[in-house]
Parts: C-alpha cells; sequence; structure tokens
C-alpha cells in the first residue's frame, strides 16, 4: 500500500476537475525501497519515504507529457514512455536523455499518405489510440524494453556513445494463420512486459489475453542484416473474450470450447494442450461435444451447426436454421441432441437429423438443459424462475417448481435424476426434488452462477461472480462449511466434471480455462473403480488421404530420380578422381625415388661429418679436463684465503653488536622518564577540568527549576483560555441547531428538485449510451477502413519489390545482350575470314574442273578423297594428345626444376654453414693455443679463458639460438602462407572443374548440332552430285547429235576419238599432281592449325574444323 499527500496533485485535480480518475503507474526501486515514482498525465514525480512522510526529489521542467509508463533502470535512472512515442530517460529526477519512436508514420510517409492529413484525420475523427505511443517499458541488465507500436517490442542496449541508449532489434508479433483474419493477429496492443530473473527469456501480455515468449539468447544469434525476430506462444493461443459454452465427451480426454472471440477450441486436459482450434465469421454461443468426441453442435448467431472433428481440421457436416442457439446438448448415449430455439427446446435424432419432438412452456429465455443418465428425463431452466422436468417419451412436463423472483442461471442433476441443484440470481443454492426446494443454501454475500456435481454424488462444485470456486460436501451444509478457491477474475460461466470424477473444469467471462484435480483429505486423489481407456480414433476427409498419398508417391518418385542422379553424379566424380590420383601416384613415385637417391648421399656425408666432428671432440675433452685440474688447484687456494677473512669479519661483528646494545638501554632510561612526566602533567590538567565539570551541572539543576515553574503557569493560562472558548462554542451550537431547523424545510423542497433533476439525468444517460453504440459502430467502420490501408500498403510494398526484382533482372539481361554482341561481333569477323577462304577454294575447284574433261571422277581420286576423310579426324586426335602430353611433360620439366634449384640451394647453404664452422674452429684453436702460452701466469689464465668462454662459449649459443628461432619463425610464416596457397588453389581448381565441365558440356552441344549439320550437307551434296550428273549426261546427247548433223570429212572424223583419248590421259596425269600438290597443302593448314589449337582455348579451335570439314566437300564436288 502506497500513501502519499495529496498536495503534490492539486494542478492535476485543477486541469481534471470533471474526470473522477486518473492514469496514475506507482512503483518503488528495486535498489533502495525507499524511493517512490508516479507518473500520469502531465507529471513526473520521485519521492522518498523518511520519517514518515514523503518529500519530493524532482522539480518538473519542460512541457507536460502524458506518461503512459515507467521503469527503473537503476537506483538513479528511470525511463518514461508517453503516448506521442516519445522515451524519455531521466537521471535524479533531471532529464537526461530523450528520444522519439516514429517507426507507424514512417511507415505512412512511405507509403505516400501525407502526414498533415493524417493527422488532421486523427484529430476530427478522435482516433488517438492510433498513433505510435509507448504502452509498456521493462528494464533488463543490457538495457530496456519497450512497446512502441501495436505488435512491435523494441530492444534498447546502453552504448558509450552520445545517444545512451541504441536500438538493437525489433521484435514483432506473428500472424495467427488459423485466424479468420490473421493480419490483425499480428496487430495486438502489449500491455505488459517483464523478463526472467535469469533474463533468458521475455514474456509479454496483450490486450486480447494472449501469452507470447521470446528467447533472449536469439538475439546474440541473429544475424547482421537480420534485425527484425518474431514471438513465439508461450503455450498455444487462448480465448480473447468470454466463453460462452464447454462440454466434455466420454470416450476422449477433451474439452470443447467457444467463445464470443468467434473461436471454436478442442483441449486435451490429460496433456494441457490445444488439439484444434478454428475461427470463425459469426460469434459462438453454445458448444456441446458428442460422447463418442467425433463431432460437436455449435450455436452461432445465423445457424446451428453440426461439426465433425477432423485430424486438423473442422468440417461442418450440417446446418440447421436456429439463430442466436443459446443452449445445445447432445444425450448421454448420443443418438439425440437438445437445441433451445428461443423459447422452445427442440429434439433432434443424431443420426437422421429429424425434428422428433418440441418441448413447449417456458416463457423467459432458457439459461441451461440437462439428461438424466439413461436419456428418459430432461430437465430445463429460464430467467422466469421457472424448473421444468420433461418426459421424452410423451414430451410433456412431468414435474415443475417456479420462483418468479429468482433468474436461474445453471442447473445440475445427481446420478439418479432425482435431485436437483439450481443457482441464480438470489445468492442460493436450491436442492430441488418432487417438484419442490427442499433446501436453499445462503451464498454469504456473492451470486452463485455455476454449479455441478460429481458421478459419486458426493460433492457439489459452485462458481462465483467472483471468479472464486467453492468444493462443499453432500448432504449440502448450512454454514461456511466448504473449501473456496481463488481462480479466475471474472464470473464463472461453465463447469463440468469428468466421468471419473478426476477433474474438474470451469471457464469464466475472461476467457479462461481452469482443469483442477479432485482430492479428497484423508486419501488424496480420488480413484476410480475401473481404469478409464480412451478412444485414439481420429476422422479424416477421403481427400485428404487421397491427396497425402499421391504426396508421398511424388515424393518417392523424386527421391529415385535424385538417388539416380546422384549416382551418375558420385561415378563420373570416382572417375575424375582416380584419373587424378594415378597422376598424382606417378608423380610421387618419381619424387620418392629422387628424394631417396639424396638422402643416400646426405647420408653418407653426414656419417663423414659425425667422424670429424668425433675426433675433434675427445681431442677438446682432453684439453678441458688438464685445465679444469689447474682450476681446481687454484680455487683451493683461494678458499683457504678467504676463511681467514671471514674469521675476522665475525670478531668485529661481535664488537659492533655490543656496542650498540648499550646505546639501546640509555636510550630506553630516557624515554621511561619523559613518560613519567608527561602523565603527571595531564593528570593536573583532568583535575581541573573535573571541577569545571561539577560547577555547570550545579547550573543545569537551577535553570530546569525555573523552566518547570514557567511551565506549570503556562498551562494554568491555556486552561482558562480552553474555558471560555467553550462556553463561546455552545452559544454557537445552540444558535445553529436552531438555523439547522430552518433549512431543513428548505432541503425537502430542494430534494424535490433533485428528484426532477434525476430524471433527465437519466434520459441523458440514455441519449448518451445511444451515442456510444453509434461511435462503437463508427470506430468498427474505422478499423475496417485501416485494415484495408494496411492492406493496400502491403501490396504497393509487394509491387514495389517486385518492380525492383524486375528492373535487376532487366539490367542482367542488358549486360548478357552486351557480351553476347561483342561475342557476335567476333564470330562474323571470323565468318568473313571463312568466307574469304572458302571463295578461294572454290575458285580452285573450278579452275580445276575447267582442266578436267571427264566430268565423272577417276576411282584413284574417290579413294584419295575417302581417305582423306578418314584421315582428318584422327590427325586431329593425335594432335590434341600430343599437345596434352607435351604440356604435362612440360609442367613436369617445370616442377622437376624448381626441385632441382632447391635442392642445389639447400647444398650450398649447408656447405657454407660447414665453412662457417671450420673457421670458427680454427679461430677458436688460435685463440686457445695464444691462451695456451699463459700457463706459468695464473691471472693471465684466467683472464683468457673467461674472454674465450665470452667470445666463443655465450655469443655462438646466443647466435646459434636466435638463428634457430628466427628459422623456425620463417619456417612456420612459409609453411602458413604455402597452406593459404594451397587452400586458394584448391578453390580455384574446383570452381574451374566447374567452368571447365560446363564449358565441356557446351562444346559438346554445339558438336551434336555441327554434325547434325554436316549430315545434312552430305545427303545435300549428294541430291547436287546426282543432279550434275544427269546434266552432264543431257549435255553429251546434245553435243553428239550436233557432231552428227554437222557435215564432215571423214579423215577428220575417223582422227578425232584419238586425240580426245590422248588428251584425257594428260588430264588424268595433271589432276593427280593437283591432288598430290592439295593433300600437301592441306598438311601444311593441318600442322599450322595444330599449333594454333596449343595456344588457343577450346571453344575457338573448333571452328577451324568446320571449315577444313568444308574445303574437303568443295574439293570432293
Amino acid at each position: 500500500l502506497v500513501c502519499f499527500p495529496l498536495s503534490g496533485f492539486e494542478s492535476l485535480w485543477n486541469r481534471y476537475n470533471t474526470c473522477l480518475f486518473v492514469n496514475i503507474v506507482v512503483s518503488f526501486s528495486p535498489q533502495d525501497n525507499a524511493q517512490v515514482c508516479i507518473t500520469g498525465n502531465g507529471f513526473f514525480k520521485l519521492f522518498k519515504y523518511s520519517e514518515g512522510t514523503l518529500k519530493q526529489m524532482n522539480l518538473q521542467k519542460g512541457e507536460p507529457q502524458n506518461y503512459l509508463c515507467h521503469a527503473w533502470l537503476s537506483k538513479e535512472e528511470v525511463i518514461c514512455g508517453t503516448d506521442t512515442g516519445k522515451l524519455f530517460l531521466f537521471e535524479t529526477g533531471k532529464l537526461h536523455w530523450e528520444t522519439s519512436i516514429t517507426y507507424f508514420l514512417i511507415i505512412l510517409i512511405i507509403a505516400g499518405y501525407s502526414l498533415i492529413s493524417f493527422l488532421s484525420s486523427l484529430y476530427n475523427s478522435s482516433q488517438k489510440d492510433s498513433l505510435t505511443q509507448i504502452s509498456a517499458v521493462a528494464a533488463y541488465s543490457k538495457g530496456f524494453a519497450c512497446s512502441s507500436s501495436p505488435g512491435v517490442v523494441l530492444l534498447f542496449e546502453k552504448t558509450k556513445e552520445k545517444e545512451v541508449y541504441k536500438e538493437s532489434q525489433e521484435i514483432w508479433l506473428p500472424q495467427d494463420l488459423f485466424s479468420s483474419e490473421p493480419k490483425k493477429s499480428g496487430r495486438q496492443d502489449i500491455i505488459c512486459i517483464c523478463f526472467s530473473p535469469s533474463e533468458e527469456t521475455m514474456v509479454i501480455n496483450t490486450n486480447k489475453n494472449q501469452l507470447y515468449m521470446f528467447t533472449m539468447l536469439s538475439t546474440d544469434l541473429t544475424k547482421v542484416g537480420e534485425k527484425a525476430a518474431y514471438f513465439a506462444y508461450l503455450n498455444f493461443p487462448l480465448h480473447s473474450a468470454p466463453i460462452t459454452g464447454m462440454d466434455i465427451c466420454v470416450w476422449k480426454p477433451i474439452l470443447a470450447t467457444c467463445s464470443l472471440d468467434r473461436s471454436v477450441r478442442i483441449w486435451n486436459y490429460k496433456t494441457n494442450t490445444l488439439e484444434l482450434y478454428k475461427e470463425y465469421q459469426e460469434e459462438a454461443y453454445t458448444v456441446s461435444l458428442h460422447p463418442t468426441g467425433l463431432f460437436c453442435l455449435v450455436g452461432f448467431s445465423d445457424k446451428l451447426r453440426f461439426i465433425s472433428l477432423l485430424h486438423e481440421d473442422m468440417h461442418v457436416f450440417k446446418e440447421f436454421s436456429v439463430r442466436k442457439c443459446r443452449e445445445c446438448s447432445f444425450s448421454n448415449r448420443g443418438h439425440l441432441f437438445a437445441v433451445v430455439n428461443g423459447n422452445v427446446i427442440q429434439i433432434y435424432s443424431s443420426i437422421t437429423f429429424e425434428n422428433i419432438n418440441n418441448l413447449k412452456g417456458h416463457s423467459g429465455k432458457i439459461h441451461a438443459v440437462k439428461w438424466s443418465t439413461d436419456d428418459a428425463k430432461f430437465v430445463s431452466c429460464d430467467t422466469h424462475g421457472a424448473v421444468y422436468e420433461w418426459n421424452l417419451l410423451t414430451g410433456k412436463r412431468e414435474s415443475e417448481c417456479v420462483l418468479k423472483s429468482c433468474i436461474y442461471s445453471s442447473i445440475a442433476l445427481s446420478s439418479d435424476a432425482k435431485i436437483i441443484f439450481a443457482v441464480g440470481s438470489d445468492q442460493t443454492l436450491k436442492e430441488i426434488s418432487d417438484s419442490s426446494i427442499q433446501l436453499e443454501v445462503s451464498a454469504f454475500g456473492v451470486v452463485y452462477t455455476a454449479v455441478a456435481v460429481s458421478h459419486s454424488g458426493h460433492m457439489v462444485f459452485v462458481g462465483t461472480s467472483l471468479g472464486t470456486i467453492r468444493a462443499m460436501k453432500y448432504p449440502l451444509p448450512l454454514t461456511r462449511d466448504f473449501n473456496e478457491y481463488q481462480a479466475h477474475a471474472g464470473a464463472v460461466t461453465k463447469m463440468s466434471v469428468t466421468n471419473d470424477d478426476l477433474f474438474l473444469l470451469t471457464a469464466s467471462e475472461d476467457g479462461s480455462i481452469f482443469i483442477w484435480k479432485v482430492y479428497d483429505k484423508g486419501d488424496g486423489i480420488l480413484k476410480w473403480e475401473k481404469e478409464v481407456e480412451y478412444a485414439e480414433e481420429v476422422l479424416i476427409m477421403r481427400a485428404d488421404i487421397e491427396e497425402k498419398s499421391q504426396a508421398m508417391l511424388d515424393l518417392q518418385i523424386r527421391v529415385k530420380e535424385l538417388q539416380t542422379e546422384n549416382d551418375y553424379q558420385l561415378r563420373l566424380k570416382d572417375m575424375y578422381c582416380n584419373e587424378k590420383i594415378k597422376e598424382l601416384e606417378e608423380n610421387f613415385t618419381q619424387e620418392i625415388g629422387s628424394l631417396k637417391t639424396k638422402y643416400q648421399i646426405l647420408q653418407a656425408e653426414k656419417e663423414k661429418q659425425e667422424l670429424q666432428h668425433q675426433f675433434q671432440l675427445s681431442e677438446l675433452m682432453n684439453k678441458q679436463a688438464r685445465e679444469v685440474q689447474q682450476l681446481e688447484s687454484d680455487s683451493n687456494q683461494k678458499i683457504l684465503m678467504e676463511n681467514e677473512k671471514y674469521q675476522e669479519l665475525q670478531v668485529k661483528s661481535q664488537r659492533m653488536q655490543e656496542e650498540y646494545e648499550k646505546q639501546l638501554h640509555n636510550l630506553e632510561e630516557s624515554k621511561s622518564k619523559a613518560v613519567r612526566e608527561l602523565t603527571e602533567y595531564y593528570e593536573e590538567k583532568l583535575n581541573e577540568k573535573s571541577v569545571l565539570l561539577k560547577e555547570t551541572e550545579e547550573d543545569m539543576r537551577r535553570q530546569l527549576q525555573a523552566h518547570e515553574e514557567i511551565k506549570k503557569q503556562i498551562e494554568e493560562d491555556e486552561d482558562r483560555e480552553i474555558l471560555e472558548i467553550k462556553i463561546k462554542y455552545e452559544r454557537r451550537l445552540s444558535e445553529e441547531k436552531a438555523s439547522n431547523l430552518q433549512l431543513e424545510g428548505e432541503i425537502g423542497v430542494m430534494n424535490k428538485r433533485l428528484n426532477s433533476l434525476q430524471e433527465e439525468l437519466k434520459e441523458r444517460n440514455r441519449n448518451i449510451e445511444e451515442m456510444r453504440l453509434e461511435q462503437q459502430k463508427l470506430q468498427g467502420i474505422i478499423k475496417s477502413l485501416e485494415n484495408y490501408i494496411f492492406a493496400l500498403k502491403t501490396e504497393i510494398q509487394a509491387r514495389t519489390n517486385a518492380i525492383q526484382d524486375k528492373e535487376k533482372h532487366i539490367y542482367d539481361l542488358k549486360k548478357k545482350n552486351q557480351e553476347l554482341e561483342k561475342f557476335i561481333f567476333v564470330l562474323d569477323y571470323r565468318i568473313e575470314e571463312f568466307k574469304k577462304q572458302r571463295e578461294l577454294r572454290e575458285n580452285d575447284i573450278k579452275t580445276m574442273k575447267e582442266q578436267i574433261c571427264e566430268p565423272v571422277p577417276t576411282p584413284k581420286c574417290i579413294s584419295m578423297y575417302l581417305f582423306l576423310f578418314r584421315f582428318f579426324p584422327i590427325m586431329e586426335g593425335e594432335l590434341e594428345r600430343f599437345h596434352r602430353e607435351s604440356t604435362q611433360l612440360k609442367l613436369n620439366i617445370t616442377q622437376l626444376q624448381q626441385k632441382l634449384k632447391a635442392t642445389n640451394s639447400k647444398m650450398h647453404r649447408e656447405r657454407q654453414k660447414k665453412q662457417n664452422m671450420e673457421t670458427f674452429i680454427k679461430r677458436f684453436k688460435t685463440d686457445l693455443h695464444n691462451c695456451v702460452g699463459f700457463i706459468q701466469d695464473s691471472r693471465k689464465m684466467k683472464g683468457g679463458i673467461r674472454e674465450l668462454y665470452r667470445k666463443y662459449v655465450n655469443q655462438s649459443d646466443l647466435v646459434s639460438q636466435g638463428l634457430y628461432r628466427d628459422l623456425q619463425q620463417e619456417y612456420m610464416r612459409q609453411r602458413e602462407y604455402l597452406e593459404r596457397n594451397l587452400a586458394a588453389l584448391k578453390k580455384k581448381v574446383v570452381k574451374d572443374q566447374k567452368i571447365h565441365q560446363a564449358a565441356y558440356m557446351h562444346i559438346v552441344q554445339e558438336n551434336v548440332s555441327l554434325i547434325k549439320e554436316i549430315n545434312d550437307l552430305r545427303q545435300e551434296r549428294k541430291v547436287a552430285h546426282t543432279q550434275v550428273h544427269d546434266l552432264q549426261s543431257t549435255l553429251r546427247l546434245t553435243k553428239k547429235k550436233q557432231a552428227i548433223q554437222d557435215t564432215a570429212p571423214s579423215s577428220e572424223l575417223l582422227s578425232s576419238p584419238a586425240v580426245l583419248r590422248l588428251n584425257a590421259e594428260k588430264e588424268s596425269e595433271n589432276i593427280i599432281e593437283m591432288q598430290q600438290l592439295e593433300i600437301q597443302y592441306l598438311r601444311d593448314q593441318i600442322q599450322e592449325k595444330g599449333q594454333i589449337l596449343a595456344v588457343q582455348p577450346l571453344l575457338v579451335g573448333n571452328l577451324p574444323k568446320m571449315n577444313l570439314e568444308k574445303s574437303h566437300k568443295t574439293q570432293q564436288q
């Protein structure tokens, strides 16, 4: 409980003098429970509680804001959110940082809306809630989270920049795909935000009673480009409006509910899960489950629907024209169901859907109906206080109990159907039997709204308007002998007990469902005589099964195709890898052989060097032993000298110690004397001060006595004044009583005026309610229009994205067109060159044809042409093979040359090292020889040895260590560099392989098309050849006829055939020579083309082949 003075809110009351309630948020500081923060519309105040009062710590400056929420970030920092989308950070009551979240407005500007027109429309329609406003704030270790607009939570993290907090992530509510309006489900207002103690999860609550969660660990795992994330349901979607209907079944542990949020849900109370969920266009008022759990009845505002509960959907099987059905119920055996249609109860067959009976007699709205266990009786209650018991065989009432002062809301039947329990508006629980009320149990100031009875008949459960559940034993107690449990935040609407009496299920106006386990105080959980076995059957449509089976077949076919493709690709890869392995094995075997020979040579050299070093080491060891003996003799003499010096110094130290002890003793005596003198001086001062204290105490006693005498005199004077004031006010009371009598008469007149004014107020309230209804209708229209606007915006955004994608595609196509144009230009140039070559060849062929008289070629020529046609492709294949082998040999040669260079450099280094070592040993020998010359002089000998040690041992070790480290570092660097190059080359090889494979496939396709063209041209050549032969034969005939007709001498006619024959032989010889020259020319051309192919890529090398073939065809023709 927080108490604070009202003086701090005078400005608020002056501003909101017409309002009774102000949106005020109060919170204590988590670090200091004496600090209180209070925010509201127009004020932000910090108080500190000390000595029983609240003291204000801050002074408000700047324009007043409507603060909707706040949170403590630290002991001194408070973050506040306003209704205009602004965040204010206060540090020790002063404004430290502010920012505005304009997310919603930015979207509107991008979509093409004018901000001024948008704000003016909002102002005119008084829809200020649609603007960006901070509705909830919560703090955590890295910063804070706030809700800026419907469906969005922004995370802010602390920074070291000028902006104290910076937005790090946006978290959106997901769209519910099962909802009839999925876009609205993602635009819910967020009311509350909270973090778990470990800050691993964040949970939010919306205005539609939904709970969402978000794992904070995912903020660290999100990608750099992905700034937005989405919430997930904490468990499952809940009802967002009051629950109007609830029912259970026998075969399955499921529970069906319907609500004013237009949804029907199927829950499993054993596993605590949501099994089915569907939203409709109309509000649902009641629901009833078939005992099998495979069907349900739902009463909507327009019709009553018989629904089949499928595996993943709800299918409407039958519709009944019953409007606004508030109650419906299946019989216990499931063969019948009852429907409330106005004041009439209609009984239908659940098999034939025929109306078997109509039960008429109720005058008010029917609120509840119940079946007996044998389905022979039927009980109902209404708003006019009537409880009727019906006989279904005759369709008439058997008994009735009417109490017009009570509006019944719920009834329950005992297992034998002899006792009816009813609750209503008169705050009692009634036990009815034999058409009369046998017992009434008081609710003790609470209205009972629902009742349920266990199947055993030992327990009665009652739900109240406050949301509590009361459990009482039967027979019903008249006193407060019951257990009460607080559960719901609204009135309990429906209650039911499962068939095994283990669970109690309750639903409420707050949209929540509670599943209670029923316990006995003595025995614990109630045990049923037989264990209940639930059915696991599920309905499914034939079309769904066919679709799934077809999908499975398609997937199986696809899997087989993928397997075959993968097998083929694996085989190709295996073949390629095997070839590579063979090549590498050959290379490595060659390298291993060369390295073995090198290793043997180096090992022989190593053995020679080891023998030399061993001989040198033995000589050095002998010399060292001699020098050590000499050094030991010298060191023994020095040790004796040092011992004598040590004894002399020890004697001196003893003398010095005795002198210092005497000086210390003298100093202690002088110190004790000074201490005694000081103690005597301060004792005298203490005595003087004690005398002064006694004198001041006597003065204090005298002053206290004088104060008491003055106090007594003042009290006497006050008593006299009080008596005088009392007499005055008694006189005034008598006068005011007389005036009050006069005012009572005036009050009577004023009461009459008040009554008339109250009637006028009632009329105005009615008008206000009508205006509110109209306002709600207009708000609904505005919301629908806003949704339409939002849909249009999304469409515009999608179309803009599509346009951008198409523009990118067009740009790519333009690039490709440019490349193709370049390629076409190159091809055109080559085609022109080939045409020129072709014209030259054609001219040559024409000249050759003119030389040949006989049109029919000789068999030798034909055989030569055939030989050339067969020989050219073989030559081309051999040329390609030789080219590959030559490139491979060149690569091998370069590799071997590089290896030779490396081994030569190593050999050079080793030789250089050997020379350096030899020079080093020579220097050491000379220096050692010089040092040996000082054997007689021990001091010079010692200095020489030290100089040798300093010159050779230390420096050589350091140099060798430094060199070793540098070499090792250089080796590691070279190794890393080579590994990187190797990895890059591998990637490049893989890419080149892919490119080569694509190019190879392209070449194969082109070759196939070219072969087809060649075959077509050969056929055309054959046809042309036959035509030419026919024409030539016709020409011969015509020439012969002309020769016969012409008159010539006989001698000329006889000599002409011989001349023709001689010319034919010469011409045939000339033709053979020309063909041999042409063959030589073509061979030269093949060699030139082979050299060009060795340089150019494969794509360019394919073009000359076609020209050669065409040239051969022209030659054959």
